[in-house]
């Protein structure tokens, strides 16, 4: 039967309006309607802050001592809280981080555990008792006016009731005084803690999440007071700070903030390199090696402050040690100047000299780029026992060498990918205050795609672990049993490196490169980055901006990516190949016979001519007729007439399109993994030339499981491949070309190595050079 193509169009269309409609509760282009929050005055649909956005405020002055004999510190608080909101506060929350190092904290309590087949004595000391008391000790909790104020600890969270309600746009003034013993975070871990150096009998301190600390109340979640159990890290009101620290006399502090008291604490020597400093394009050495070195030994007696100050933070961190290399150099971002410094003992040099304070300037610029400009007056990267964490303005980092000064590849790249991700937290979550205890990925996702792209403008073919669509691939294949959406409470996450980094950067990156281009894409990151810089964001906020910004409906893509586990496979299924016959009997009959002449004897046909020399016509000839001579496929004058009246009952225009000879291939596609993904399809021609045809993901809505698409060209096309720079993140490339190809793969045959450590290249570039008397 033959109908119009309009009405086949109509037909097609009614089909799939119908199924559309009969599947609108599980299709996987459905909006996002239930999934997320309503708007309303405070959080608007298009993503951006509502009318009557509002945050609480909370402003510190903090005094505190560290105590280098037995490593631990005293300290005392008032804060000043303003409630901006529209609710009347009957008390308040605080957290109290380090209550996570208690004996019977809920974070020790809940770890599962077990006995080994062959315990040792370490073993079950560790499963009788934790020795290390690392929690608070709250000396008072006092009012404006010194009198006690009642509070009730419930773990790491601390509510302190107030006697008299705090009405909006009121403030409340209180103090906390604490002690507490600084874990050795070589032995208990955490994001903060000492190291012993036992050779010259130092110790370095870095100082995070250190004092209690306001918790968020918001439009969301009112106080978000969920525990602290070491995976989810904090949500923090913004406000200043001035803090007093403290240390031995010839300890040397890295803070938040700018110094306020240079003249107290800084040599002249030191004071006049900072100067240099402030105007320089390289790292000037505030504090040299030897001058450190110096200070290892003599171990001074007294006592000093240093005395910081930091605007609008939702943090403060420090880090103080005797050990400091301490080196700084100018960054401009957008005109404005800012100090970019690394802490450092000799351990971690000639890495840390080198590369620590360049890797923070080159951080500010490509983040500033991406997002806002950098509002800060300083940037520090530490190095010490903390592998990587971040605060306002400073973070530690790890990445150490040999003692011998090498070091591998893997090490050096390790640290400067790690002081990129560690710095560019300042952006993700430090300005742009996502909640951390609740959405790891907000912070850690987007904070490791930006890392991805400043990677790339440190060197080419930089080796980041993240961002690339194929080195998330192997997570993708895993059972699903084995993985949870991204959309996933932070404290639940079982594999938190490939859950909420690796996996949102790589959406991102694919959102940016694949879905969106990079054009809109920037443009809309740069928008939601300016709309919440200072402020709460919440999933809903970043998903709407992103669409609102780029005018680009990416629900299928949030759903798929963010609140399913599904995975990409798309296969290639098959491919039928039509061509328009041009009804030329001189062309037409030639490719005719050329295909009959190509085609493969049958395995009768090759055993017959040795079997069988003569057939009976062979033999008696006058069998013959006149089909035994016949030619059909030979060229007649009538079959030449019919072709030119032919070609005369044509338009131009038809004509035109005849002799182009388009060849039409019918390509079928099936999605085996469940994610909906644009198709990028490359078609290689027999000339050795090549396509690339990108179609968006929405050729799948009327049909998720499986479509075809019709290619037409001018040339012939020997192959199709889906994929062809692995930008989806396809976790099977076997079945993405026709005709099929199998992906290359190899073994290694191992042999039995000699005990003993094999010198890492540098190491062994060394030795040469010393063989050779260099």
């Amino acid at each position: 039967m033959k109908i119009s193509l309009l009405a086949a169009g109509l037909l097609l269309s009614l089909a799939g309006s119908a199924l559309a409609q009969e599947n609108t509760d599980k299709s996987k282009f459905r909006q996002l309607a239930q999934e997320l929050p309503t708007p309303n005055v405070y959080r608007s649909a298009s993503g951006a802050p509502g009318h009557e956005y509002w945050q609480q405020r909370a402003d510190y002055n903090i005094k505190v001592e560290l105590n280098d004999d037995n490593q631990s510190v005293t300290g005392s608080e008032t804060i000043t809280y303003t409630n901006l909101s529209p609710d009347v506060l009957t008390y308040l929350w605080v957290q109290l981080d380090q209550n996570i190092f208690e004996k019977n904290s809920m974070n020790s309590l809940t770890q599962t555990s077990r006995i080994p087949a062959k315990p040792t004595f370490e073993a079950a000391e560790a499963l009788a008792e934790q020795t290390f008391d690392g929690g608070y000790k709250i000396k008072a909790v006092k009012d404006a006016n010194g009198r006690a104020l009642p509070y009730v600890i419930n773990f790491t969270m601390m509510r302190i009731d107030l006697p008299t309600p705090l009405k909006p746009k009121q403030s409340v003034k209180f103090s906390i005084d604490w002690f507490n013993n600084i874990n050795d975070q070589k032995k208990q871990g955490g994001r903060g803690g000492y190291e012993y150096f036992p050779k010259d009998g130092n110790y370095e301190y870095q100082m995070a999440q250190w004092f209690p600390r306001m918790a968020v109340y918001d439009d969301v979640n009112g106080w978000q007071h969920k525990q602290f159990l070491g995976t989810g890290e904090f949500a923090l009101p913004f406000g200043d700070y001035r803090v007093s620290i403290t240390v031995p006399a010839d300890h040397v502090v890295a803070s938040t903030g700018e110094l306020q008291n240079p003249d107290q604490v800084m040599t002249s020597t030191q004071r006049s390199r900072m100067a240099q400093a402030q105007k320089a394009n390289k790292p000037v050495l505030i504090v040299t090696q030897a001058e450190a070195e110096q200070a290892e030994k003599n171990k001074a007696k007294g006592k000093k402050t240093w005395v910081y100050s930091a605007k609008n933070v939702r943090d403060f961190a420090w880090a103080s040690s005797r050990k400091f290399i301490w080196d700084a150099m100018n960054v401009n971002v957008a005109g404005k100047n800012t100090l970019a410094m690394s802490y450092y003992p000799k351990e971690g040099n000639p890495l840390w000299g080198q590369y620590s304070t360049e890797v923070v300037a080159h951080t500010l610029k490509v983040y500033s780029r991406f997002t806002i400009d950098y509002p800060y007056p300083v940037a520090i990267s530490v190095h010490g026992a903390v592998g990587g964490m971040e605060y306002p303005m400073i973070s530690f980092n790890g990445g150490r060498p040999e003692a011998d000064g090498s070091y591998t590849e893997r090490t050096k790249y390790g640290m400067i990918s790690v002081i990129i991700h560690e710095v560019g937290h300042n952006f993700f979550p430090m300005i742009i205050n996502s909640d951390e205890r609740q959405w790891t990925w907000m912070d850690e996702g987007l904070n490791t795609f930006v890392q991805y792209l400043a990677e790339q403008e440190w060197q080419r073919d930089y080796p980041s672990r993240r961002g690339e669509p194929r080195n998330i691939v192997e997570y993708m294949k895993m059972d699903k049993s084995l993985q949870q959406p991204i959309m996933t409470n932070s404290e639940s996450i079982t594999q938190l490196g490939n859950n909420a980094y690796g996996k949102p950067a790589t959406a991102l990156n694919i959102l940016r490169e694949t879905v969106m281009g990079r054009k809109l894409f920037d443009y809309a990151f740069k928008e939601y980055a300016r709309r919440w810089a200072f402020k709460h964001p919440m999933p809903a906020d970043f998903f709407r901006t992103m669409e609102d910004a780029s005018g680009t409906d990416l629900d299928w893509f949030w759903r798929g990516w963010f609140y399913t586990t599904d995975h990409v496979d798309q296969e290639l299924t098959g491919v039928r190949w039509f061509s328009v016959d041009s009804r030329n009997p001189e062309v037409e009959n030639a490719r005719r016979r050329s295909e009959i002449n190509a085609a493969p004897q049958s395995l009768s046909q090759q055993r017959n001519l040795q079997d069988i020399p003569k057939t009976l016509v062979d033999v008696k000839p006058e069998l013959k007729d006149f089909y035994n001579t016949y030619d059909p496929l030979a060229v007649t004058e009538e079959s030449k007439a019919q072709y030119q009246k032919y070609l005369q009952s044509l338009t131009p225009e038809e004509r035109a399109f005849l002799e182009k000879g388009f060849n039409f291939y019918e390509v079928g596609v099936r999605n085996n993994g469940g994610l909906v993904m644009p198709l990028v399809v490359q078609m290689n021609f027999t000339d050795g030339t090549n396509q690339v045809v990108r179609i968006p993901a929405e050729i799948w809505r009327y049909n998720e499981q499986e479509i075809t698409k019709v290619f037409v060209t001018e040339k012939p096309v020997a192959s199709f491949v889906l994929d062809p720079f692995q930008e989806t993140a396809d976790i099977n490339l076997d079945n993405n070309a026709y005709p099929q190809r199998a992906q290359p793969s190899r073994f290694e045959l191992f042999k039995q190595q000699p005990q003993g450590i094999t010198p890492n290249p540098l190491q062994q570039q060394m030795q040469r050079q010393q063989g050779n008397g260099r």
